[in-house]
This record gives C-alpha cells, structure tokens and sequence, in this order.
C-alpha cells in the first residue's frame, strides 16, 4: 500500500508504513548503488543535531516552545535507538548529503504529527537555520569524534594495558633478535613487547590530537559559509545546547568557509586510523612469524587455538585473530585512500563527497576498535612462550659474536660466525677453540641476558 506524497517537484507514491516523505523516496528511487547506508552512529549524531537546533531556534524566538519541544522528543527516539530502519537512503548518493538531511527532517516531521499532532514542514520547521551543507559536516565530525572517545581510544588502551601485562611477565625470556627476518643480537621478550606498546601510546597521542578540531563545527554556516537564514547567534547557542545534549564541549568552527567547503580534520582522522592501522599490522605480523611451526617454523610462541586450522589437515591450527586484524586494518588502509581521495574533492564552497567520508570514517573507527580487543584478548593476553624452542636457537646463534669486536676485531668475529655456521656449531665452541679467551670469559661475554643490556625497561 502507498500514499501520496509531494514535494517541490510534484507527486511520489511512498509507501504508506514510511515515516519518510517525498523527498527520501525520490532518493531511494535515484540511488540505487549498494546496499549500504550511513551507520547509527552517524544517524544518531544527526538526530542531536536536530534537537540541539530546534532549540536554539526557541532561544532565539523563532520557533514556539511547543514546536521546540516535539522535535526535540522525535529526535531523541533516534537517538534511542529506535525507527532507524526508516533511513534507507543509499550512502552514495548527492555529495551534500542532502537526501539524508531531508530523511531525517522528513522522519521528525512524521514523528512530531504522531505524538503531538502538530503539522511541522520538514524544511520550514525542522530545517530552521539550517542548510545540508552545514548539518552533515557537522554530524560527520560529532558522530566520528563520539566514536573515537568513546570506543576507539578506550579499545587503544585496553590493548596497550594488555601489552604491557604481558611483556612484565615475560622479563626472564630472552630470545634471538631479527633483522630482515635473519638471526641478530639478542633481545628480551619484555623489550621487544614494549616496543609494541609505545606504537600504541604515539597512535593514542596522535588521535586524541585531532579530538580538538573534530569539536569545531560547521552549524551556522548555512548554505556557503555566510550563515544566510541563520542568526548570528545561532552558531554558539546551538554548540552550547549540542554540548549539553552530549556531554562534550563543542564549539563553532573558526572559519565556516573552510568547514563547509573542505574535510581536512577528516583526512587527519582517517591518516591517524591508517598509523594506528600500520602498528596493528606490524604486531599481528610479529605475532604470527612468532607463533610459525610449530616445528618447521620459529615457534617461539604458542597462541591460543580457538578453532580447528583445516578442512582437511587434522589437527592444524592457524593464528587466526592476527590474521583476522590484519584484513580489518587493510580496509582501515583502503578507506583512508577514499577519504583521501574524497577529501581532495572540496570545489568552491563545499566539498561533494561527505557521505561516502562520514561512511568510511565510522568503519575504520569501528574496525579499528574491534581490532584492538581482539588482538589485546585473544591473542596477546594467552599465548604462551615456548622458552625450550627460544633457548635451543639462542645458543646456536653465531650473531653473539658481535660482542666480541671490541676484543677480536669485526674481520675474526665474521669468520668465526661462519665457521660456527658452516660447522653447526655453538658459536661459544668455536671462539674458545680459534682463540686465547678461557671459556668462563666467554660465558660472561657471550651470555645472551647481559647482551640484551641493562635499560630500565617501563611497562
């Protein structure tokens, strides 16, 4: 069953259960690309926004406190969770955002005439001082800056925490370093552990420096920049009431021309997921050539098995939660090149690519926390050192002669290591043998802990 619907371009049948009106169907009709829409997330974010300008507008004697008042309760149903199935619009669509703009003015219209029986327009009245331009900039920048506070950063954390639990448990193992994937000096597990937490602390750093320019909005800008059919107060009441309705402390942006007509803090976002992406990577990796064998490869570590490895090899088991993170922080990677490329999409007064950057943004936020839990929890925190393995591969290493060069010079410790590796021999037998050093000053010498130094390692 349909209804009849108008808008400025005539009549559109939509169906008669839809909250939305003509102009959502119209684009439902038109952008028929994929089956993705704009997250919760983002929908949420917009239903503030909603609330926080119908506000302001009271404030402001332009709109009556009842008016007010209804659209600030429809919006908080969204905000709640609910009638989000009543946003079905296509996130490719106009580069505004506009056919989402209206989805959501289209809706509350609905939801105010149901619950109070007022007849609000969608654009009259819940579009009050108010342009696409403005609004979705803004709920790009409040709904991702919500995300990174509230899960993003958190999850950032908890792995660092899980990193740091683990590497203080782990001070008495030392292992075989590598460079270029070949055997090098001697390092201990707790050091090469803590190299894995300050990554995460410089990638926590680096997001929380965004923080401050994701809390400056484009609300008030209007249509360009100029705020045309706002007043002049509005961009610092609305902030006020937007901070109050969120808990966060929001401000307008300095430059409404640049907020509307660029998404450079965006593209900062997106790069610092792509870094916080990047030492993902290298940590599952590391985990991974670790946990290889467990016979034929290093098995150093023995990561928790969660699931059998094979369809037709009995009793394999994979590492399989590095690897899992590692396909989520290529598409982190992959979504930074389309915000990237996006973000160079920023012509005059607007840039015309903010859907599909909003969209990719909460992803790689969502992705990128998911990740972090899963890596802190079902890798790191339970995999188990084969210290038998380490140890067996530590004392053959003829890398160790590397102490040896203040006493031997580097031309005799390099010939010794290839002797030791020709003969498969413990580089100790082979340096005791070709020189006058006893063996108990080998041992001092050679011995792999002092090797790994005395730096007061900080968890």
């Amino acid at each position: 069953m349909n209804r009849t619907e108008h808008d400025s371009l005539g009549k559109i049948e939509v169906p008669e259960d839809a909250l939305y009106g003509a102009q959502t169907q119209r684009a439902i009709n038109n952008f028929q690309i994929s089956d993705r829409t704009l997250p919760s997330e983002f929908l949420v974010a917009l239903a503030h926004i909603k609330a926080a300008c119908a506000r302001t507008n009271v404030e402001l004697g332009l709109l009556d406190s009842d008016a007010g008042n209804a659209i600030v309760a429809a919006a908080q149903h969204i905000v709640d969770g609910e009638y989000h199935e009543q946003f079905p619009v296509d996130v490719f669509q106009t580069g505004s955002g506009t056919s989402t703009n209206m989805n959501m003015n289209e809706v509350l219209s609905q939801l105010v005439k149901r619950e109070s029986g007022l007849e609000l327009h969608p654009n009259d009245h819940i579009n009050m001082s108010q342009s696409s331009n403005d609004v979705i900039p803004t709920a790009l920048h409040l709904s991702t800056l919500t995300v990174l506070h509230n899960s993003l950063i958190p999850s950032l954390r908890h792995l660092d925490s899980a990193i740091r639990r683990k590497a203080s448990s782990l001070t008495g193992v030392v292992k075989t370093g590598r460079t270029h994937l070949m055997d090098a000096m001697p390092v201990r597990m707790d050091q090469e552990l803590t190299g894995w937490r300050h990554q995460i602390k410089a990638c926590i750093e680096r997001l929380e420096q965004v923080s401050p320019r994701l809390a400056q909005l484009a609300q008030g800008g209007t249509a360009v920049g100029t705020g045309i059919n706002a007043p002049a107060a509005f961009p610092r009441l609305f902030c006020r009431n937007l901070s109050a309705r969120t808990g966060m402390t929001l401000s307008p942006a300095p430059c409404f021309f640049t907020a509307l007509s660029s998404q450079d803090t965006a593209l900062d976002l997106s790069a610092q997921m792509r870094t916080s992406a990047t030492a993902l990577i290298k940590i599952a990796d590391d985990l991974r050539w670790m946990n290889s064998g467990p016979l034929a490869g290093l098995g150093e570590i023995e990561l928790e098995a969660l699931q059998p490895g094979s369809s037709i090899m009995p009793g394999k088991v994979n590492p399989v939660i590095p690897e899992a993170v590692l396909m989520a922080c290529m598409q982190i990677c992959g979504n930074d090149t389309t915000v990237s490329l996006s973000a160079g999409r920023s012509n005059f007064q607007l840039n015309v690519m903010l859907p599909v950057i909003a969209s990719n943004l909460l992803e790689s936020e969502k992705l990128l926390a998911n990740a972090c839990v899963a890596l802190a929890d079902k890798a790191i925190a339970t995999f188990n050192v084969r210290e038998e393995r380490i140890t067996e591969a530590l004392s053959r290493n003829p890398i160790l002669v590397t102490a040896l060069n203040r006493i031997i010079g580097y031309e005799k410790a390099a010939a010794l290591a290839k002797q030791a590796y020709a003969e498969g021999r413990p580089i100790i037998d082979v340096v005791e043998q070709e020189t006058d050093l006893d063996r108990a000053e080998l041992e001092n010498l050679l011995d792999p802990r002092v090797l790994t130094g005395e730096l007061d390692t900080k968890y």
